[in-house]
């Protein structure tokens, strides 16, 4: 048994992601922002903790990290406000890590995007450029990090009925089922071969498990930080 904490227990990845959890005997907590919404955190398996992580400091996130085994961020400002994606996407995501470092909580696993990184390639007009960013810098500074990392690398969510199956050597857009992404999650959380990967994925044929073993030459920025 794993004693996981999802922050972002509230988003529609992340209700589908305690459920899987909790079947295999994990206990999880989902940290939330709006007290409302323990119901439905409770509805799919998770303990709530009411928490807000874009204006909590280093230590406030450590004391409620400390005594998980792993961290999932699956939390995310929304758009549509450029300071608030770089206070949620960006610096909440990086005090986070920072956090768990502090707390002793050495797995973490991020919920990023498929084009995320140095070279994202989104221009500064686009209304998606502060996401662009942010998420980009958070994951440079999760790989800089001493965890035991793993960068995921959706595309386009998808309500659509999860297959269990996944592409990382040809995702193209990466569009995927956010049930398939909750899958992907869960199962990177006990997949040693995730660690320290960056892993970008979207439909395919090849079940989840197999292709989360699979090294793909693309991975350029899955290399592990130097001792």
């Amino acid at each position: 048994m794993a004693r996981v904490v999802i922050i972002g227990g509230h988003g529609k990845v992340a209700l589908r992601l305690a459920p899987l959890l909790r079947a295999r005997g994990d206990e999880v907590t989902s940290v939330i922002r709006n007290p409302d919404h323990a119901a439905d955190v409770e509805e799919a398996g998770a303990s709530p903790l009411v928490a807000d992580v874009e204006t909590m400091s280093v230590d406030a996130l450590a004391e409620i990290l400390a005594g998980h085994d792993a961290v999932v961020w699956a939390a995310g400002a929304g758009g549509g406000d450029a300071a608030r994606t770089y206070a949620v996407d960006r610096d909440a995501a990086i005090r986070s890590m920072d956090a768990a470092e502090r707390a002793g909580v050495h797995r973490y696993v991020m919920v990023s995007y498929i084009g995320a990184g140095p070279d994202h390639g989104t221009p500064e007009d686009s209304s998606f450029f502060p996401y662009a960013e942010a998420k980009s810098a958070a994951d440079a500074h999760l790989r800089s990090s001493r965890l035991e990392w793993t960068v995921l690398g959706p595309g386009g969510l998808t309500l659509d009925e999860p297959t269990g199956r996944i592409a990382v050597r040809d995702p193209g857009d990466g569009r995927v089922s956010r049930g398939d992404v909750a899958a992907v999650i869960a199962a990177s959380l006990v997949e040693q071969a995730t660690v320290r990967r960056t892993i970008r994925f979207g439909n395919g044929d090849e079940p989840i498990e197999d292709a989360l073993r699979l090294k793909v030459e693309s991975d350029e920025w899955g290399a592990p930080p130097t001792p």
